[in-house]
């Protein structure tokens, strides 16, 4: 299992500039892809309290629930680059 978890819906473009940043830094990551309806998407609220993707985790720096793509490849950038 990798520190990082990335909570993705398939075809998401914010989602899709996430995943390249992380392969960009050659990270080791987890995905869990949410359903498409945000009403069942309860895991992603109960870690983010929001329910729009992306959302990652990162157990090793602290992060949990950080969404916002701009805001996640700022911080893996500042934090892996």
């Amino acid at each position: 299992m990798a520190d990082i978890t990335i909570y993705e819906l398939p075809g998401c473009p914010y989602c899709a500039k996430v995943r390249s940043k992380l392969d960009e830094l050659e990270l080791e990551y987890d995905i869990i892809e949410v359903p498409r309806s945000h009403s069942e998407r309860t895991e992603v609220e109960a870690v983010s309290g929001q329910t729009g993707v992306p959302v990652i985790i990162d157990d090793a720096h602290g992060v949990d629930g950080m969404h916002e793509s701009d805001d996640i490849v700022d911080f893996l950038e500042e934090t892996y680059a």
